[in-house]
């Protein structure tokens, strides 16, 4: 099923279908810059440290990218 919304609360992403079902729940880390930075139907993407992270909508990493 498609992502509907992402929500951050503190340090997790909360992921919900497009009919507002909780998919899953993602750790973010507690860095100063550590959180969500962007999402679409089919990703999620989080920042955590010098790293960007991946995931689709099961909460399954896809990959990792260096920030530079």
């Amino acid at each position: 099923m498609a992502i509907g919304s992402v929500v951050q609360r503190g340090a997790f992403v909360f992921v919900y279908n497009e009919r507002g079902g909780l998919l899953t729940i993602i750790g973010t880390g507690g860095g100063p810059d550590d959180g969500l930075k962007a999402y679409t139907g089919a990703t999620v993407s989080l920042k955590r440290g010098r790293f960007n992270f991946i995931y689709d909508e099961r909460g399954r990493q896809l990959c990792i990218i260096p920030t530079g």
